[in-house]
């Protein structure tokens, strides 16, 4: 795991080693295995097609080591002056969990919103997800709301806000 530090506020991620997995935009290539990756992550996982929409995008990210071993996709839409970043969908495969992989993608992701200029990036993430909270607490996230049935089965999203 990373030794995460707080400069300022905001979480520094120390270089990747060289046995660290590279971080590269998603290629055609990558799709099966994010979405193969996205179906064991989640009781709700994307359609394939929704990551197809979503290549070329320089948000969509993928942590490659001999395959694909996670994935993160982040967007930016206008936002009254200035834009909003939003990160849709992160995950990483369950065999390389705890390895600083998501906190990687997580911290590349963010990068790429700021470099478009945005002032304040969101997500969605289950209320009953403490890992991933804990995750998005060491970015700066921080509660701002719960929409109230969100997902399909009946649970709650908390919304996470992050000013840049």
């Amino acid at each position: 795991m990373y030794d995460r530090r707080v400069a300022g506020g905001v979480t520094t991620i120390p270089p990747a080693s060289r046995d660290a997995p590279e971080i590269r935009q998603a290629e055609r290539a990558d799709l099966l295995a994010v979405y193969r990756i996205e179906q064991a992550s989640f009781p709700q996982p994307w359609p394939f097609e929704a990551f197809e929409g979503y290549l070329g995008e320089r948000g969509f990210l993928v942590a490659v080591e001999e395959g694909v071993l996670g994935y993160v996709v982040a967007d930016a839409v206008p936002n009254h002056g200035s834009p909003l970043g939003h990160v849709k969908d992160i995950a990483v495969h369950e065999d390389r969990r705890n390895r600083g992989i998501g906190t990687r993608l997580l911290q590349r992701a963010v990068n790429v919103l700021e470099a478009r200029g945005v002032g304040s990036i969101k997500l969605e993430v289950r209320e009953d997800n403490d890992r991933a909270m804990a995750l998005y607490r060491d970015f700066g996230f921080v509660h701002r709301r719960t929409i109230p049935r969100y997902y399909s089965d009946g649970d709650d999203a908390y919304v996470l806000v992050r000013d840049c």
